[in-house]
């Protein structure tokens, strides 16, 4: 069966399929590129799984409180390992990204103590934990125990504003400082490794004793080096996204030094207990195997999202990052300028998912989020963004967020399904 006929099926005319190959065309140097990255960190990951001693009996399965669940500790140990940190959190009972980063703000800060964002307000699912606008409130913010949130806009070229920044730290309340590696819902460019050491060295000659975070959500393995190896002392993501590689049933995970590790895990649990206990239900072989897959998984899906900005790029939508710009996250913004654009793009995906194609994405109300939201994942692991999704915010300038695909093929099969989509409906031309 030749290529067109493949993609018959799909819906798919030949004038997208060859819209979309002439971009790969002109696209395979820039993909050649992403090589190096990829065997680096891949081998950085099976250097980590060597010197822990991983076999088979880390994978087995404990019941109870979890007490000396070998499984559970290597695997804290091999992301430790990984990150250049002092220890970590790897746990099925942290649910999400945003679960991660709440649980280090509430583990770490005090009353009278301030948190300060260097990149502009966090994602919208982080507004009631810190208290953005007044949301969350009564619901065990950082507002609710005395604790202060200020944030430092970033320019209008998505760059750190350092002059805001010396003011703003003069402030002898500022326990910690935070930068987002990803793009969130919006157009900046995502926070480069480079750009973040810049960020740590500017806070730690003048401030030394402030705690630096950097949620790293979207940005594992897109470079060689992560936020922990240039100056950051804790990180925090999500096993649902990259370095779960498409495996890891849920969980999150922690990164950094010991004391702060342990302050996060009395919080995780509770005070005197922290992290000695805590099952895994099991779910090691799928943390770790999913974990030796990541870097190949996450290169294949910034390809996806170097194409995906191409190709709409060509069809007159403007899309960050460009094609040559330097990523440190795997996300594709591509700007639709209207809902039905939105729309459309969103149920393009999903056509073409491998779980719940039949599935017509709405609009809705999605906990944690201030306007409503659509979303295109069907995927394996629900949720899950380091497979093929694309969602966005129902609000000007109608932004989608592409991201993932567990394969570079099926991330192309999103974009022609998508483009396509936005064809049939009047709303873009070839």
């Amino acid at each position: 069966m030749d290529e067109k006929n493949r993609l018959a099926r799909f819906g798919i005319s030949e004038e997208v399929l060859k819209l979309a190959n002439d971009c790969e065309a002109l696209l395979f140097s820039r993909y050649e590129t992403l090589r190096d990255v990829c065997e680096i960190n891949q081998y950085k990951v099976l250097a980590a799984f060597a010197k822990n001693r991983l076999s088979d009996t880390h994978f087995g399965f404990s019941t109870g409180y979890g007490y000396d669940d070998t499984g559970r500790d290597t695997t804290e140990q091999i992301f430790s390992d990984i990150f250049s940190t002092e220890a970590a959190l790897v746990r099925t009972q942290i649910v999400s990204g945003t679960h991660a980063l709440s649980i280090v703000f509430t583990g770490i800060l005090r009353p009278g103590e301030k948190l300060l964002y260097c990149t502009g307000p966090p994602y919208d699912s982080l507004w009631a934990t810190v208290g953005v606008n007044g949301e969350g409130a009564g619901q065990g913010g950082l507002p609710d125990f005395g604790i202060g949130y200020i944030q430092a806009d970033l320019k209008k070229d998505g760059s750190i504003d350092y002059k805001k920044l010396e003011k703003l730290i003069k402030d002898p309340a500022i326990r910690m400082a935070a930068v987002q590696r990803a793009t969130g819902y919006s157009e900046r460019p995502a926070l480069t490794i480079e750009k973040i050491e810049e960020w740590a060295h500017f806070i730690k000659e003048r401030r030394p004793d402030i705690v630096l975070m950097a949620d790293n959500c979207y940005g594992e393995f897109l470079e060689k080096k992560e936020p922990t190896e240039v100056g950051v002392d804790i990180i925090a993501g999500s096993l649902i996204k990259n370095p779960g590689g498409g495996l890891a049933l849920s969980g999150g995970y922690v990164a950094g030094r010991n004391d702060l590790i342990e302050k996060v895990a009395y919080r995780l649990t509770c005070p005197g207990i922290g992290g000695e206990c805590g099952l895994t239900f099991g779910q090691t072989r799928t943390f770790l195997q999913g974990l030796f897959l990541a870097p190949r998984t996450v290169m294949d899906a910034v390809k996806g999202a170097i194409l995906c900005g191409a190709v709409f790029e060509r069809l007159g939508f403007p899309a960050f990052p460009g094609k040559d710009d330097i990523r440190s996250d795997i996300i594709e913004t591509v700007r639709l300028g209207s809902p039905e654009g939105l729309i459309a793009f969103c149920r393009g995906i999903q056509a073409v998912s491998p779980v719940d194609a039949f599935a017509t994405p709405e609009p809705w109300a999605m906990p944690g989020y201030s306007d409503k939201i659509i979303m295109a994942s069907g995927a394996f692991v629900s949720g899950s963004s380091i497979e093929l999704s694309a969602d966005g915010p129902l609000r000007p300038p109608y932004n989608v967020y592409f991201q993932g695909g567990l394969t570079y093929e099926h991330a192309k099969l999103g974009v022609m399904s998508a483009a396509q989509r936005l064809i049939n409906e009047g709303l873009a031309k070839i």
